[in-house]
């Protein structure tokens, strides 16, 4: 489904005045997550990316993009995925569905301008399309919503054929690599750069300082947990999207090798100037990058795994594009009641009250009222008569002690 389509039918026959024009250096990218890491603020963000993600509509918002042109559809009405409402709402102009040659026609860095459903070099136009407003995004995610049955099924098919050939493998034990981090017996917080892990991370700080969880990240995790101040213990994945400050944290690197030997980043390891067994161990498992996280550390004996970011609904799986997301659904049969989502952990979690903090909280109030006390006439006059009393009580034990002895 082409949202936009009748408001730029309407605009387009004089019902609809234009939009406000919108003009920065455009910068094109095939994947939205690795463009918006580099882009400055201001720019214009020219992208390919069918039924935008929550996840990349975030992270092009906090690059302060003023404009995204997008040369396939935003929401093709497979699944009401909630990027698109994002982008309008933070007040950024969408062009959407402007065919893929844009991607070609865009130079680096030059200034480009969005209005009028085009985007425009000078006076000329070089890609047209829709730009859809608030009501029509919610209109497609409401269609949308309604036909979410049929990618229902389809995604219970892909998944019970996935699950019939490799349920077997899915559980067999795990050959781990070495880990100079002990494990066992921690908790273990998996941080995945998924929906709302910054909201999430800031609420579990109280819990990260007291219960000194291993911090095992998934790629670009890793930054995540630096932003916040705490240095993951281990890094996994792929490494396709990770930084080089993090990549260089000190962390051990984990690199995620599929059993049919795919290895998705020897390359940006070994790019970086890293050998396998001196630099980066390996770890073979099936399933997506943030399983295998979670199956690090159950098999490393993990006592509670708390999971940052994760896939956990439809919507989220339908937002990572596969067909069918059964290792996620197999390995959370397999780690059972271990793992927790963290919005749970810090729903429930208050911090325990320690020995320490009830012994200074009585200090506390005990300052407080002496202070109170010695700062009043009427204070003094209790004070002195307590001390008073106080010396003629041990006067008094003193003669005791000298007469018996």
């Amino acid at each position: 489904m082409r949202i936009g389509t009748a408001r730029a039918r309407a605009r387009r026959n004089g019902a609809i005045a234009p939009a406000h024009a919108v003009s920065g250096p455009a910068y094109a990218g095939k994947r939205t997550k690795d463009l918006a890491r580099s882009l400055p603020a201001g720019s214009i963000a020219v992208i390919d990316h069918r039924d935008i993600d929550r996840v990349a509509a975030e992270m092009l918002i906090a690059a302060g993009v003023v404009a995204v042109v997008n040369a396939a559809p935003s929401i093709s009405g497979r699944y009401p995925n909630g990027g698109p409402i994002r982008l309008v709402q933070s007040g950024i102009v969408v062009l959407d569905d402007v065919g893929s040659e844009v991607l070609d026609l865009v130079r680096e860095g030059e200034v480009l301008a969005v209005h009028d459903g085009a985007l425009w070099r000078g006076g000329e136009p070089i890609a047209r399309g829709n730009e859809p407003r608030t009501a029509d995004i919610e209109a497609a995610m409401e269609t949308a919503r309604l036909g979410i049955g049929s990618e229902l099924r389809r995604f219970a098919v892909n998944t019970l054929e996935y699950i019939d050939r490799e349920a077997e493998l899915t559980f067999e034990p795990l050959t781990l690599p070495e880990l100079r981090t002990e494990i066992k017996g921690r908790h273990a917080l998996v941080v995945v750069r998924g929906h709302d892990y910054k909201t999430d991370l800031q609420t579990l700080k109280p819990y990260i300082k007291e219960y000194r969880p291993v911090l095992i990240a998934v790629d670009g995790g890793a930054d995540a947990l630096l932003e916040i101040g705490f240095t993951p213990d281990i890094i996994t994945g792929d490494f396709d999207s990770l930084t080089d400050r993090a990549l260089r944290c000190g962390a051990e690197l984990i690199h995620h090798v599929h059993p049919d030997g795919r290895a998705p980043g020897r390359e940006e390891l070994h790019a970086a100037g890293l050998a396998a067994g001196a630099d980066y161990a390996e770890f073979v498992a099936e399933g997506m990058s943030e399983d295998v996280a979670m199956l690090l550390a159950y098999e490393a004996g993990a006592t509670l795994i708390v999971a940052v970011g994760t896939h956990s609904t439809m919507v989220e799986m339908l937002d990572k594009g596969r067909r069918g997301m059964a290792s996620t659904f197999l390995t959370r049969l397999r780690l059972g009641p271990v793992l927790v989502d963290a919005k749970g952990v810090h729903q429930l979690y208050r911090g325990r009250v320690r020995r320490g903090d009830l012994v200074l909280l009585v200090l506390s109030a005990v300052l407080a009222m002496t202070i109170v006390t010695v700062a009043t006439d009427a204070g003094r006059v209790f004070a002195d008569g307590f001390w008073l009393n106080l010396k003629d009580w041990w006067h008094s034990v003193t003669d005791w002690l000298g007469d018996a002895f």
